[in-house]
C-alpha cells in the first residue's frame, strides 16, 4: 500500500509524489516548499503562471487558508470532500508563490481513503495537479505514470485512480459563482 518511511522521506526532501484520487493520478508536493514546487513545474513542462490545487485533509481546515463568503457555505458542506475545487481568496498562511501573486488559492478536499491516508501522515496541506505532462491527458492508473515519468518522480503509490475525469473547479472568490473547469459534478 503505502510506504509512510519513503513517503515521507521523499515529500519532507523536496520531492515530487504520485498518487490515485477519486477522480484521475495526482502529483503532490508539500504546498509551502519552494523548491519542490520548481520541482514539480519542471516534471509537468508547466508555465510557472499556472497555480496548483491545494489538498487539505478536513473542509474544517479550509478557514486556515482562506476566506469565503459564508453564502457558499452549503457547497463546500455538500460537495467537500469530492471533486470539488474552489478557489477563494487566500490567507497569509499560503505563501506568494502558490497563489502567483494573485491572492487566490483553489482548494481541495478528496474524498479517497488513499490520499486521506498520505494527508494524515504529513500532516500538511499539498499542491496537487493531475498526473500528465502539460497538454497531455492525465493519468488514471499508476503504470501510466510510471511511463509518463519515468524514473522523474521520488515515489508512486501503486494504486490506480478511481475515475478519469479531473475535478470540477468553482470561484468563489467573489460576488457571484463562476465556473472554471466543469468535471465529474456538473456546474447546474
Amino acid at each position: 500500500m503505502i510506504d509512510e518511511k519513503k513517503l515521507k522521506n521523499a515529500l519532507f526532501n523536496h520531492g515530487v509524489i504520485a498518487f490515485p484520487t477519486e477522480t484521475v493520478m495526482g502529483l503532490g508536493v508539500i504546498f509551502d516548499d519552494e523548491l519542490a514546487y520548481k520541482k514539480l513545474n519542471k516534471i509537468k513542462n508547466r508555465p510557472n503562471d499556472k497555480p496548483y490545487a491545494m489538498l487539505l485533509k478536513d473542509a474544517k481546515d479550509i478557514e486556515k487558508y482562506g476566506f469565503f463568503d459564508e453564502k457558499y457555505n452549503k457547497i463546500i458542506v455538500k460537495y467537500m470532500p469530492g471533486p470539488l475545487t474552489i478557489l477563494i481568496k487566500s490567507k497569509e498562511s499560503v505563501p506568494s508563490f502558490v497563489t502567483h501573486s494573485t491572492n487566490i488559492v483553489g482548494i481541495r478536499v478528496p474524498d479517497n481513503k488513499i490520499i486521506q491516508k498520505i494527508l494524515s501522515i504529513i500532516n500538511k496541506p499539498l499542491l496537487a495537479p493531475s498526473a500528465n505532462k502539460s497538454g497531455k491527458q492525465p493519468c488514471t492508473t499508476y503504470k501510466q505514470v510510471e511511463r509518463e515519468f519515468k524514473n522523474e518522480l521520488d515515489y508512486i503509490v501503486n494504486i490506480d485512480s478511481l475515475g478519469n475525469k479531473p475535478s470540477t473547479i468553482i470561484d468563489i472568490s467573489g460576488e457571484n459563482i463562476k465556473l472554471i473547469r466543469e468535471g465529474d459534478i456538473p456546474f447546474s
